[in-house]
């Protein structure tokens, strides 16, 4: 059984080092001001980003009006507040689909195919839905399409559940309220308080299922790949198999391949750093 998640995921949300704007040139304070911008999983306005980073306002409003005429970040309906902009979301899902690990983790994703025998894929969180980053098809005659690009909702797939039984209670309430909990199926949880309780038991248990909640006939399983640096992980991986073949019951005689899988993708994630670091990106 996969180790349970930290019972307190707010605390992995924290960063210890405080929030600093530096950089030799106006461009890299820019991009520096930018990277706490990304850290964020909340809208923020003018005066909080004066207090955390001790800038002058007038200096901070016009950083600011240069991250939103580059479509960056965008203010919010109440003019007041601001979040990220489809541009800086776009450039994040760039970055996840043209990683330079990317062909090392589909070898391992293809190899969890090879033992398991259905299809795998590797999921991140975008905005408020996971996005399929990468995926390989079983050869069995019975399967389910989803390329790599697909979209999912958050409230019905595992890797969702994932990804919201590691955030905070705040973060969680913000991207649940602003979603529409869709019913696609007879099964899906679209009752809060079913999904809260469901988000914990994954939470205790360490891996999340959809039981023909997103796609009828379709069961998931999922895990996170751990993260490399000690923050909540925006990577997940998944086996999909339709129900006449991978039965919840089967779930634990596949459940240890999927998780020496994410083991193995994070293990390609600590050589990759030390190795960017070593060449200077």
């Amino acid at each position: 059984m996969m180790p349970a998640m930290s019972p307190s995921p707010e605390r992995r949300f924290q960063r210890p080092e405080p929030v600093t704007i530096d950089g030799d040139t106006p461009t890299l304070r820019l991009f520096s001001l930018l990277e706490v911008i990304a850290r964020k999983n909340h809208f923020f306005s003018l005066p909080a980003l004066v207090e955390e980073t001790g800038l002058p306002k007038p200096t901070l409003h016009r950083m600011l009006q240069q991250l939103e005429s580059a479509g960056m970040i965008q203010r919010e309906a109440d003019g007041r507040h601001y979040g990220m902009a489809l541009r800086l979301r776009r450039l994040g899902e760039d970055l996840l689909f043209n990683s330079t690990v990317h062909g090392a983790r589909h070898a391992v994703l293809r190899t969890l195919v090879d033992e398991v025998g259905e299809s795998c894929n590797i999921t991140a969180l975008a905005g408020g839905e996971v996005l399929y980053l990468d995926r390989v098809e079983t050869p069995a005659p019975l399967r389910f399409y989803l390329q790599p690009g697909s979209r999912v909702p958050v409230h019905c797939s595992a890797s969702g559940k994932l990804f919201l039984a590691q955030m905070p209670d705040a973060q969680r309430s913000l991207l649940l309220d602003a979603a529409t909990l869709e019913r696609y199926t007879p099964s899906t949880l679209t009752d809060r308080a079913a999904l809260e309780a469901e988000i914990q038991q994954v939470r205790d248990q360490g891996y999340a299922l959809d039981r023909e909640e997103f796609l009828p006939g379709l069961l998931c399983i999922a895990v996170l790949v751990p993260a490399i640096d000690g923050r909540p992980s925006n990577t997940g991986i998944a086996i999909q198999a339709p129900v006449m073949r991978l039965s919840i019951e089967q779930v634990p005689k596949v459940l240890p391949a999927l998780q020496r899988a994410a083991r193995a993708m994070a293990a390609i994630d600590a050589e990759a750093v030390p190795g960017m670091l070593r060449s200077g990106t």
